[in-house]
């Protein structure tokens, strides 16, 4: 992204330089990835609790607090909101999870929810068992604050935290800036993974329409329910980045509503390519069902052909097992050979006929 313009009307007064930093010495919580301190862009030194963060930032008057979670509960998270004056639904969806993409107000704080996937690299598409992982990104908005809350173990926010504080000029924007990073990070990732699908399409198409193949419906079926569970995902957020682009709240300014119109844009993209993974999938559903169907047809021929084949020394047979005393045929030196001959005849004629028009 290039560098955001610093805003300082998100910053409030002008910081008091000489006021020292005063960090906790205190280990993280399990639950709690990080919690930073950001002013003037860069990171404070040092490991703070969220109350210690939130009271360096408003007592400077300027900055904000940064703090990850990772599937907290609902005590966990308890002091977190309390601190930050958190919402109870939000922070209830929050602690719950599966939610859809979504964006909420409370008061003067966003709740946005995102969708993360992650793709699972298998041998071949046909013997896959899953295919997309999904997981959840929280992210409590306010003017001096970030909180961000994860669940599933692929939705990692560590490598966007390192690139925002390799950029200062982008953290100077505030917590609109973090907004925006991750939001990007998680439509960069439906980019990656709709690549990685699409590559899976082709192939599974490939050996559809290749002779004697082995893709059953039930693979497809299962690659159109990885792709549903993705398009879940991308579907909804379409939405909440219009209005973040749109000017839905103060906490977005104006500079910033620009970036997200960006994101907007490659959403609708993977947005179209999902749907039509869907109409493809479904295509190569209806194709292997026809493949089955004349399967079956075929077998039906190749059995109805046999049985018409047999049955004529069946009759025959049959016929002379009757055990009357009055048939010709019985008392004649040639009888034998001759209805041996007829049988044989008879049989090939029919095995030609039916090779062909293709039925054996």
């Amino acid at each position: 992204m290039p560098s955001l313009p610093s805003l300082g009307g998100l910053r409030g007064r002008m910081p008091d330089r000489d006021r020292p930093a005063t960090p906790i010495p205190v280990p993280l919580s399990a639950y709690v990835v990080d919690c930073g301190v950001y002013v003037d862009g860069a990171r404070l030194p040092g490991r703070w609790t969220h109350a210690a963060a939130v009271e360096e930032v408003r007592g400077r008057g300027e900055g904000f607090v940064w703090i990850g979670l990772h599937e907290p509960d609902a005590e966990q998270i308890e002091g977190v909101a309390d601190t930050f004056g958190l919402h109870e639904l939000a922070v209830e969806d929050a602690v719950h999870a599966h939610q859809r993409p979504k964006l909420e107000r409370y008061d003067d704080t966003l709740f946005m929810v995102l969708k993360t996937v992650r793709y699972i690299q298998n041998s071949s598409p046909d013997t896959a068992n899953e295919i997309v992982e999904s997981g959840e990104i929280m992210v409590f908005l306010g003017r001096d604050f970030v909180v961000t809350v994860r669940h599933g173990n692929h939705s990692g926010l560590a490598a966007v935290r390192r690139e925002l504080e390799a950029e200062p000029e982008r953290m100077k924007v505030g917590p609109a800036a973090v907004l925006y990073s991750i939001a990007d990070h998680v439509v960069d990732n439906y980019l990656d993974v709709t690549d990685h699908i699409e590559d899976d399409i082709d192939s599974m198409e490939a050996l559809v329409f290749q002779p004697r193949s082995r893709v059953s419906a039930d693979q497809i079926y299962l690659m159109k329910r990885e792709v549903l569970e993705l398009r879940r995902a991308v579907m909804p957020l379409a939405v909440p980045l219009r209005r973040l682009a749109e000017g839905y709240t103060p906490l977005i300014p104006e500079q910033v509503r620009s970036y997200f119109r960006d994101v907007d844009d490659h959403l609708t993209q993977v947005s179209e390519r999902v749907s039509n993974f869907d109409e493809l999938l479904t295509t190569l559903v209806n194709a292997v069902l026809a493949k089955i169907t004349l399967q079956q047809n075929m077998d039906m021929r190749k059995l109805a052909s046999w049985v018409a084949i047999i049955s004529v020394p069946t009759m025959v047979v049959g016929v002379y097992g009757m055990n009357f005393e009055h048939m010709p045929e019985l008392e004649w030196k040639y009888g034998y050979p001759v209805v041996i001959s007829v049988i044989l005849v008879v049989c090939l004629t029919l095995y030609r006929i039916f090779r062909r028009n293709e039925w054996l």
